[in-house]
C-alpha cells in the first residue's frame, strides 16, 4: 500500500477511520515558514459534518504537530500532524464485516489485503482519513498565500442545482474561503441543502461537481506530456475518495467547439501576458500560462445508504441483502471542497519547489 504523493514537496498519509488515530506527515516545505495553528483548525472545521446533511459522528480534530516545526515556524524536516480519533462505534459494522457494500472499496480491499484489512468504517478507505490532508494543507496553503497564490472551491453543481460560475475570480475564492457552505451565489445553499435533506430522509444520498481556481500561478510551471501539471494535479486529487471525474477549463465542452472558440487568444497590457478567455483552464501544453487554473471534480453520491442492497457475503461468495447500520453522510460534497484545496496547494508547492527550488517559499528571509 503506497500513501505518499509528491517529490520535492511529498505527504504521507496514516491511520484508519476507527483506529487510534489519523495524520498526515509533510516532508520537504523550506524552513522558516510560518505555521499558523488557528488557521490549521479553521480549515478542519470547513470539513467537520454540521447539521442534517452531513453524518452524525462528530470528532474534535484536535490535532497535535509532533515535529518539524519550532517557534511556531517550519524547521525544513518532516511535519508530523497527528489526528486523535474519539468517537468510534465499531461495533456497527461487526455485522456485516463479510459483506460487500456496494460503491465502497470492501471487496477490492479483501481482494489485495485478503481479510487482513481494518473493516471498521472503511479502515484507511475512510474519508476520514482526509483530516490528515487538510491539516497538512492547510500549511500548503498558509506558504502559498505569502507568494500571492490562492486556491477556492465552490459546489458547482449539487442534486442537480447549478451555483454560478466563477467571474472576478479574485474575489470569488476570498469569498468563498469565509463560508461555511461554499455557494458564489447565496440564493443556491438552501435549495442544495433541501435536496440533501430530502435525500436524507429516503435513506439515500447526492452527489455534485466541485469548481476549483488557482490564483496568482506564475507561467512555466509544470512538464510536457507524463508530468503535466493537469497530469500530476489529476493523479493527486483521483486519491481522493468519492471523485470519480476530473476536468480542466470547459473541459469535455471543447469537444463541442470549433477551435477558433476553444483557442485562448493571447493578448499583452503593459508587458502582461493573458488570454482573452481561459477555455483551458490556464493551461497549455501541460504547463501554466500565468492565468488562473480552473478545474472541476465529479463528486459521485455517498455509498453509505440506508435503502437495502444486493449484494455478496465475501466469506462464501454467496449473494446476500444488505441493509447498512451507522452514521453516513446523505452528502459529502459540502465537506470535500476544503480537502480538495489541501490536495491542489500540496501539489502546487511540490510542482513550485521543482521548478523554483526548494527555498521558492522563503523568499527574501534568507
Amino acid at each position: 500500500m503506497k500513501n505518499t504523493f509528491g517529490t520535492s514537496v511529498s505527504v504521507t498519509i496514516f491511520g484508519e477511520s476507527h483506529g487510534g488515530g489519523i495524520g498526515a506527515v509533510l516532508d520537504g516545505m523550506a524552513p522558516g515558514i510560518a505555521v499558523d495553528t488557528e488557521f490549521i483548525t479553521s480549515q478542519l472545521d470547513k470539513r467537520k459534518p454540521k447539521g442534517r446533511i452531513s453524518t452524525s459522528r462528530k470528532e474534535g480534530d484536535e490535532f497535535a504537530i509532533v515535529s518539524g516545526v519550532f517557534n511556531g515556524r517550519t524547521t525544513g524536516t518532516p511535519i508530523c500532524i497527528m489526528i486523535p480519533n474519539s468517537n468510534t462505534k465499531s461495533g456497527d459494522y461487526e455485522k456485516t464485516k463479510d459483506l460487500a457494500r456496494p460503491g465502497h472499496a470492501d471487496y477490492t480491499a479483501q481482494c489485495k489485503y485478503h481479510g487482513f484489512q481494518d473493516y471498521r468504517g472503511g479502515g484507511h478507505f475512510s474519508g476520514r482519513i482526509t483530516a490528515g490532508l487538510v491539516a497538512a494543507g492547510a500549511i500548503a496553503i498558509a506558504a502559498l498565500k505569502e507568494k500571492g497564490i490562492t486556491v477556492g472551491t465552490h459546489i458547482k453543481k449539487c442534486a442537480g442545482i447549478a451555483d454560478r460560475a466563477f467571474e472576478n475570480i479574485q474575489n470569488d475564492i476570498e469569498y468563498i474561503n469565509t463560508t461555511e457552505f461554499a455557494v458564489l451565489d447565496p440564493s443556491r445553499e438552501e435549495p442544495m441543502k433541501a435536496a440533501i435533506t430530502a435525500a436524507a430522509e429516503e435513506g439515500d444520498s447526492v452527489g455534485g461537481i466541485l469548481e476549483t481556481a488557482v490564483y496568482g500561478l506564475p507561467a512555466g510551471v509544470g512538464e510536457p506530456w507524463f508530468d503535466s501539471f493537469e497530469g500530476v494535479l489529476s493523479h493527486a486529487l483521483f486519491g481522493i475518495p468519492a471523485i470519480k471525474g476530473v476536468q480542466f477549463g470547459a473541459g469535455f465542452d471543447l469537444a463541442d467547439m470549433r477551435g477558433s472558440t476553444a483557442n485562448d487568444a493571447f493578448r499583452s497590457d503593459n508587458g502582461r501576458v493573458y488570454t482573452a478567455t481561459n477555455n483551458n483552464g490556464g493551461i497549455n501544453g501541460g504547463i501554466t500560462n500565468g492565468m488562473p487554473v480552473v478545474f472541476s471534480c465529479a463528486v459521485k453520491p455517498t455509498p453509505s445508504i440506508y435503502k437495502e442492497q444486493a449484494t455478496i457475503d465475501m466469506s462464501t461468495n454467496e449473494n446476500s441483502p444488505l441493509q447498512i447500520q451507522g452514521r453516513h453522510d446523505p452528502a459529502i460534497i459540502h465537506r470535500a471542497r476544503v480537502v480538495v484545496d489541501s490536495v491542489a496547494a500540496l501539489v502546487i508547492c511540490d510542482m513550485l519547489a521543482q521548478r523554483f527550488g526548494t527555498d521558492y517559499f522563503i523568499g527574501e528571509q534568507i
